[in-house]
């Protein structure tokens, strides 16, 4: 029986060098592979370039690699709670594509489905669409997206088995199955591991043939961005 279980975070990392790109799944802060993004900061790699929706807060998540530099190229959604990101963009030290959201799950999803490029609307008319080919379909302009590329996909399951089956929670199923697939190779941390066999097939999200590599995680902080509660 085929099984991809690794033993720990620093074997699911083997291969992992400077000058590489990474995708990275999650939400906000949901769903966001976080004893990857850990092992990518003590291994001290420099100049990569990172796909993910949100570059983190300045703390935690991508926050951690951007203060140490790490971060050669951001290729982002949403960067909107992250001061440190703002500031070393603002200051030409950190090279950004800001990408709609829709483009930018459907540039992974090509990647994933072998597909090179794609037509859509988003970003037309606007600094998005700046030098890209363009095409008319049914009377409403359109860009011409390509799909990424990139060394390592590291994404972050609620439940997984030793087959690489994955199945997400809640928000947190946004872009991590998209991404996982989409990379050379894919790296998935769960929260529980089980046998292969034990999840329902109807519940999976995403089989095994997209995962090379998969362990179980821990200590999660599963932070909130922004903590807002009612007053007393």
């Amino acid at each position: 029986m085929i099984n991809k279980t690794v033993s720990n975070v620093s074997e699911a990392c083997q291969g992992v060098s400077d000058n590489m790109t990474f995708m990275l799944g999650g939400f906000g802060l949901s769903g966001i592979p976080e004893n990857a993004i850990a092992q990518l900061v003590a291994l001290n790699v420099k100049g990569v370039t990172c796909i993910s929706n949100n570059a983190g807060v300045d703390n935690f998540g991508l926050g951690q690699l951007l203060q140490k530099h790490q971060i050669k190229k951001m290729i982002s959604s949403y960067v909107g709670e992250n001061a440190e990101f703002e500031r070393q963009m603002l200051s030409g030290e950190l090279e950004v594509d800001l990408i709609p959201q829709g483009t930018l799950a459907q540039r992974c999803q090509a990647a994933k489905s072998g597909i090179p490029a794609f037509y859509t609307p988003a970003g037309y008319g606007t600094e998005v669409g700046e030098g890209k080919e363009t095409k008319e379909f049914n009377g409403k302009m359109h860009l011409l997206e390509h799909a990424f590329k990139a060394d390592f996909a590291f994404v972050k399951a609620w439940k997984g088995d030793t087959a690489g089956n994955l199945v997400f929670k809640g928000t947190a199923r946004n872009f991590n199955p998209n991404m996982a697939g989409a990379a050379k190779i894919t790296v998935a941390e769960v929260e529980e591991l089980v046998e292969a066999g034990e999840l329902d097939p109807n519940h999976i999200h995403v089989p095994g043939i997209f995962v090379q590599r998969i362990f179980q995680g821990e200590q999660y902080e599963k932070r909130i961005e922004q903590l807002t509660v009612r007053k007393k």
